[in-house]
């Protein structure tokens, strides 16, 4: 039997990709080596282009209610308190961005919520299964995989490796991944509990000689531990007992005691990415295709829009039409770079001790991540993210473009009174009109002119949004 999609890896950037593929009725199977599921923090910092596409694949409730706004930080210097910060200060939704704020979960309950959503439509991850050697050809890919020591041959028309930074796919390949490892930069990571600490806020604990050296603890939400993230000097192991070492060392405190020690982790400096995401039939995602440092929270978001603008593409391409394929390196490989860069700085910023290093500002929302070509000019052209905005429908209930984009179809929006409309397989068309104005047949509202300023559209603008949210082409009709 021929699987259409085989994707090795079952973290956020794997599980988003399967959903993508699923809702199109594309058959996938999602393989992970792990035997358990992962059950610690990690990437819980939840950038707003995410929330956008967690939107559009039907989980973005689930995340709000298991998670948490970014807290307050109380800062202690030498065991005083030195005052409270925030990493950007929140921002009032607008008609163009409605999830204008970080949102903090943990990984292990997005992944949870992401398996929940690909399970209603019939895929679930299979755990303890080794993507141990693969070939390709022009007509399909052969994988074999190894589960309890039995091998099953796989066939399929597409891999894809977002199996992580160690990753066996690109491995097999023998792409270069390029960058550099610190050694001698370690950072102690883990989730623990702290019942002493006020856990509707976050602390930084320091010395008063250097206040950027010291350790955070970030609550986490659904219970009682905080992340806990801390410099490692010597040869010291993530145990419970090192952690609480930290904690009295630098807190200058002796109430504050450490239990349930859920998940720990070593941190080093390792910066890559690989020099091409795509060979032949095979395509990597993910950590599988670059790395990051955690400032900035820009590993976990990245990954998973890189399945969010494979997904589509793929499906296209098991329809007949593969001309879509070569855009997704050329797209994703610019951004990865880009936001490499941002993280790398805003890590150099924070071992130089410098206070701007715990600052976020729009740059680390990936909102204006853009495909557009270099020599493009406009304030809103090909290639950008499709902004959202309130409208009315025919019978003057609330709509918001966001609705009409959310599902696996592209939108063709046409702004001003017309008769006919161009039909596009695959493709759900659209009139937005001005308030007042008399149309016949189905036609929205625009509220308050929003979609019009937004899409700087004047009548007769058509504007075809990608499944991905973002403008495929722009054109006005004379």
């Amino acid at each position: 039997m021929l699987d259409q999609v085989l994707v090795a890896g079952a973290g956020p950037t794997g599980l988003t990709l399967a959903l993508e593929l699923a809702r199109r009725d594309v058959p996938v199977r999602v393989i992970d080596q792990a035997t358990e599921f992962f059950a610690g923090s990690r990437g819980d910092g939840i950038q707003p282009r995410t929330l956008e596409v967690f939107d559009d694949l039907g989980v973005l409730d689930a995340v709000h209610t298991a998670g948490m706004p970014a807290p307050v930080l109380r800062a202690y210097l030498g065991g005083e308190f030195a005052g409270e910060h925030r990493m950007s200060e929140p921002v009032e939704p607008t008609p163009t961005v409605p999830y204008p704020n970080l949102w903090f979960l943990a990984q292990s309950k997005t992944e949870a919520i992401l398996r929940d959503r690909l399970a209603e439509f019939g895929v679930r991850v299979e755990l303890g299964t080794a993507l141990a050697a693969f070939t390709q050809d022009a007509t399909g890919v052969t994988a074999t995989l190894v589960r309890d020591g039995d091998t099953e041959t796989v066939h399929a028309a597409y891999l894809v490796g977002a199996d992580g930074g160690r990753s066996t796919v690109r491995k097999t390949l023998g792409i270069a991944f390029e960058g550099s490892t610190d050694e001698s930069l370690r950072m102690l990571l883990g989730d623990v509990r702290a019942d002493a600490l006020d856990h509707d806020f976050g602390y930084w604990f320091a010395s008063a000689e250097q206040p950027m050296e010291g350790i955070a603890m970030t609550p986490l939400s659904g219970g009682r531990h905080f992340q806990f993230g801390a410099p490692l000097t010597g040869d010291a192991e993530p145990s419970l007992a090192v952690l609480q070492e930290y904690v009295d060392r630098y807190s200058g405190r002796t109430d504050i005691t450490l239990t349930d020690l859920t998940w720990s982790t070593v941190w080093r400096p390792n910066i890559r990415l690989a020099e091409r995401f795509r060979d032949g039939r095979v395509f990597l995602a993910g950590d599988a295709a670059h790395v990051h440092p955690p400032t900035g929270g820009q590993g976990l978001n990245t990954g998973i829009q890189d399945a969010y603008n494979l997904g589509w593409k793929l499906a296209a391409a098991i329809n007949g039409d593969e001309s879509l394929l070569d855009s997704y390196e050329s797209e994703r490989r610019t951004v990865a770079a880009r936001v490499l860069g941002l993280s790398s700085a805003l890590l150099d910023k924070l071992i130089d001790g410098d206070e701007d290093a715990m600052k976020r500002g729009p740059e680390t929302q990936q909102l204006d991540i853009s495909y557009r070509e270099p020599a493009a000019s406009g304030r809103l052209v090909a290639g950008d993210r499709a902004p959202d905005a309130p409208l009315k429908d025919a019978t003057g209930q609330p709509i918001r473009l966001f609705d009409l984009f959310r599902g696996p179809h592209a939108t063709l929006l046409h702004f001003g009174e017309t008769t006919e409309l161009p039909a596009e397989s695959g493709t759900a068309v659209h009139t937005i009109v001005r308030p007042g104005t008399s149309v016949d047949g189905p036609h929205l509202i625009d509220v308050d002119g929003h979609a019009f300023a937004a899409y700087d559209a004047a009548e007769g603008t058509q504007v075809l949004v990608r499944p991905d949210g973002y403008v495929a082409r722009r054109s006005t009709q004379k």
